[in-house]
């Protein structure tokens, strides 16, 4: 399930440039630092899921799920960091790559295979 809207995006941004500031973080958020931890918290969802089957990674245990939730929720909070600080408009962004990726993707080449758009 995905829900939420560009306010959403804004008021968390918000909350976390609140607790960067509380806690006298904000030296270590730049650009760089904030990709490279948004890198590795990807590589730990990713870890969640490493010796799982296709069928395995489908049916999540509630524990395991909790574990992918978490992991998730850190990724996208570092996006939003990095984006806040590059003044990135997410929402923006992803409505130009959708567009960006259905002329690169058309249907009618596309549809059923997974080869990427220089081999269609």
């Amino acid at each position: 399930m995905v829900s939420g809207n560009a306010a959403d995006l804004k008021e968390i941004a918000q909350r976390l440039q609140d607790f960067a500031r509380e806690r006298d973080w904000e030296k270590f958020h730049s650009p760089k630092n904030l990709a490279m931890a948004l890198s590795v918290e990807a590589a730990e969802l990713l870890e969640v899921f490493q010796w799982l089957s296709e069928e395995q990674s489908k049916r999540l245990s509630p524990e395991v799920l909790a574990a992918v939730s978490e992991e998730a929720a850190d990724v996208l909070l570092y996006l939003i960091q990095l984006s806040d600080k590059l003044d990135i408009d997410l929402i923006a962004a992803a409505n130009k790559k959708l567009v960006v990726n259905a002329q690169k993707y058309p249907m009618s080449k596309a549809r059923g295979t997974s080869k990427k758009y220089t081999k269609l």
